[in-house]
C-alpha cells in the first residue's frame, strides 16, 4: 500500500529508530537482560510500535492509516512499558508480551480519540486531534477500530487457546470499564455531582482499568492463576487515579500540549481541583458553575487565569495531599504485598506520572516519590 496524501507521516517513517520500516520484528523468544536494568525502558518498545503499525495498515482503505496517524503523533507508551516491565519482574521474557503490550496501547490510543471528539479538544499532542483533521464520522470510525485491533494482536501471542480466551475477556472487561467511566464523567456536571466520591467513582473506570489491565494480561501470560492475575492488577488500579490527579493540575498549572492552559475548564469538566476547591470554598459554588457552564468560545483566558489562582491557594496542595495519600498507599498494598519487584515497579510509574507536575509541588513533599531503583 502505497502512502495516501492526507496522512502526513509516510509509511517508510513510521517506526521507531533502530528498525527498518520494512522490516517485521516477529516474537522470537530470546534472553532478557537482568533485572537491574529499569523494566519501564525503552527495550522492545520498536517491536511494538511495528506490531501497532502492522495492525493498522495491514486492510486496504484509508481508515488505518487515520488510526496509525494518531498513534504515531506521540505518548509515552506507558501501557506498553508497564505490560512489557511486569512480564519481566514476574520472571517471564519481554519479547512474548509484545502482542498483549500492543493491544492495550491501541486500546488506550483509541479512547482518546472518542475523547477529544466529545471533549471538543481540538488539539492533541500538539498536532490537530484526529476529529479536527478527519471530521468527526471518521474519528469514530478510527477510535471504533482501535478498539477491534487489540483483539487481533492475541492471534500473535504464542499461548494456547484458552490463556487467549482470558485474555481476550480481560480486554473486554476493562474497555466496558472505560466506556462506563468515560460516561460517568461527562454526567458530574449536568448532575452537579461535584463530591470527591462521584469524582473518584468516574476515574475509577476511566483511567484506572488502563492500568490494571496491562498487569493482569502480564501475569497470565507468565502463567499466573486469573484470580492471582486479577488480585496483582488490583494493585495497580490506584495509579490510575494518580495519573488523572496529575492531568488535571498538568491542565492547569503546566503544559498537555494544547497550546492553552485550562482546557478542562474551558470544556466544562470536573476536575480534581474544581472539586476540591469547592469542598473548602462552597460560596464560590455558583461562579464555578457558571465558569463551567459556558461555552469554549466565551471562555476568556483572564477567567481562566482567575480560577488558576483561586486554585493555587488550597485546591491544588488538596490534590496533593490526595497524590501522596496514594503513594503511602502503594508502599503498604495488600494486592502487592510480598512482592517487591511488583511494589517497585508501581511506584517508578507513579513517579513518571509526576514528573511534569513536581515543579507544583511543595519542596517539603518532593522526597517522597522517587525514581525506579532508588525506591525502597
Amino acid at each position: 500500500m502505497s502512502p495516501r496524501s492526507s496522512v502526513p507521516l509516510p509509511r517508510q517513517q513510521i517506526f521507531m529508530p533502530g528498525l527498518a520500516a520494512h522490516e517485521d520484528p516477529g516474537l522470537p523468544a530470546h534472553e532478557e537482560p537482568a533485572l537491574a536494568q529499569d523494566p519501564f525502558d525503552s527495550r522492545d518498545l520498536p517491536a511494538v510500535e511495528a506490531e501497532m503499525a502492522r495492525l493498522c495498515q495491514q486492510l486496504p482503505g484509508r481508515l488505518g492509516d487515520i488510526l496509525w496517524e494518531h498513534i504515531a503523533s506521540g505518548g509515552k507508551r506507558l501501557r506498553a512499558r508497564l505490560a512489557l516491565g511486569c512480564v519481566e519482574v514476574l520472571g517471564g521474557k519481554r519479547r512474548q508480551a509484545v502482542p498483549w503490550a500492543a493491544a492495550c496501547e491501541l486500546l488506550h490510543n483509541a479512547t482518546l480519540i472518542h475523547d477529544d471528539l466529545q471533549d471538543g479538544d481540538r488539539i492533541r499532542r500538539g498536532r490537530p486531534a484526529t476529529w479536527a483533521r478527519h471530521g468527526a464520522a471518521q474519528a469514530i470510525n478510527a477510535g471504533d477500530l482501535g478498539l477491534m485491533l487489540p483483539y487481533r494482536a492475541l492471534a500473535r501471542l504464542q499461548l494456547c487457546a484458552e490463556k487467549c480466551w482470558l485474555l481476550a475477556s480481560s480486554l473486554a472487561e476493562h474497555a466496558e470499564q472505560v466506556v462506563r467511566g468515560q460516561s460517568a464523567e461527562q454526567l458530574l456536571l449536568r448532575a452537579r455531582h461535584l463530591a470527591w466520591h462521584d469524582y473518584a467513582a468516574a476515574v475509577e473506570g476511566k483511567t484506572a482499568a488502563l492500568f490494571s489491565l496491562p498487569v493482569e494480561g502480564a501475569a497470565l501470560i507468565v502463567g499466573q492463576a486469573p484470580a492471582e492475575a486479577r488480585r496483582l492488577a488490583h494493585g495497580f488500579r490506584p495509579i490510575g487515579l494518580v495519573f488523572q490527579l496529575q492531568d488535571d493540575i498538568l491542565d492547569l498549572f503546566g503544559d498537555k500540549g494544547r497550546l492553552e492552559a485550562g482546557a478542562d475548564l474551558r470544556e466544562g469538566k470536573v476536575s480534581a481541583l474544581v472539586v476540591e476547591h469547592l469542598d473548602r470554598f462552597p460560596e464560590d459554588r455558583d461562579w464555578l458553575l457558571a465558569l463551567l457552564g459556558k461555552t469554549r468560545a466565551d471562555t476568556s483566558a483572564e477567567e481562566i487565569d482567575d480560577a488558576r489562582r483561586r486554585f493555587a491557594r488550597h485546591a491544588l496542595r488538596a490534590v496533593w495531599t490526595r497524590i501522596e495519600a496514594i503513594e503511602a498507599e502503594l508502599d503498604h498494598s495488600e494486592a502487592l504485598g510480598g512482592h517487591l519487584p511488583l511494589q517497585r515497579l508501581a511506584r517508578g510509574l507513579v513517579s513518571r506520572a509526576l514528573r511534569p507536575i513536581n515543579h507544583t509541588r511543595e519542596p517539603r513533599s518532593l522526597s517522597s516519590s522517587s525514581d525506579y531503583g532508588r525506591s525502597a
